[in-house]
């Protein structure tokens, strides 16, 4: 565990997803500003937060896999895919960079556009209870698409992993807004609440609702539809950061890459 935490690569991928997380989320904001001239739309909304997750995927995510997302770091720790530290310092990761984010956007936009600086809330009479379940649904899809499209067992095609993953926040955004203002996101909901202050009553269900709605897709997923077969003592390895895979499934892995390259061409 100590080797993990003190190498340059765990360094390097923590700090990604600081830097990812605040970029994604200045420009999710960004796109809710309530600019006088023209008022953000849901798809134009929906677009700048599917397009930032990707951008930020495509760029970052070799580093530190692109979480950006409390509730899929937690997710990938419950499906045993990431060790307990390396979740611990991610999660503190991603919520200093989108405090981060918010604040610079937040110093950067006109009162007259800043608004509330879209932090999450309960829209439409929607009441606590259903805006749960909303987000669970919302980050249970958005999870599944993560899980099967950055999983290196699969031998065929994928396409871009981070084109779908971007589509798939997108699509959560385009039906999760009406709802909640749709967070999908912990971190997402956590930085513009503390840069405005604004902790709402309400502020648990961010949290609850992504974070169930992501565990469930990792427990279907990892457990029930595409399990590891790794014995108790590889599991408790991967916790403790000190897992090493054989070489000859690392020679397969690479194998299945090539494959997956030349498939795509």
């Amino acid at each position: 565990m100590k080797k993990e935490v003190c190498s340059v690569a765990f360094l390097k991928a923590v700090f990604a997803e600081f830097l990812a997380t605040l970029i994604f989320v200045f420009f999710g904001l960004g796109s809710a500003l309530k600019w006088p001239s023209a008022l953000p739309s849901v798809l134009q909304i929906s677009l700048a937060f599917g397009l930032a997750i990707g951008t930020m995927a495509q760029a970052l995510g070799p580093v530190s896999g692109g979480h950006m997302n409390p509730a899929i770091t937690l997710a990938l720790l419950v499906g045993n895919q990431i060790s307990l530290l390396r979740a611990v310092f991610y999660l503190v990761a991603q919520l200093v960079g989108a405090i981060a984010g918010a604040a610079i956007l937040y110093g950067l936009a006109p009162s007259n556009a800043r608004g509330n600086l879209a932090v999450n809330a309960l829209n439409n009479n929607t009441t606590a209870g259903q805006a749960v379940v909303a987000e669970m649904i919302l980050t249970f899809q958005l999870a599944l698409c993560v899980f099967s499209s950055t999983d290196s067992r699969r031998t065929s095609p994928v396409g871009s992993p981070a084109l779908s993953i971007g589509l798939s926040v997108t699509l959560g955004h385009l039906v999760g807004i009406y709802f909640t203002g749709c967070s999908m996101n912990p971190a997402r909901s956590f930085g513009p609440a503390v840069i405005m202050s604004r902790f709402s009553s309400a502020h648990w269900v961010f949290w609850v609702g992504p974070i169930v709605g992501a565990a469930t897709a990792a427990i279907i997923y990892f457990y029930l539809l595409f399990p590891h077969s790794l014995s108790l003592s590889d599991r408790a390895a991967i916790l403790k950061g000190t897992y090493e895979p054989d070489e000859d499934w690392e020679e397969n892995r690479e194998e299945r890459k090539k494959t997956m390259e030349l498939t795509a061409h």
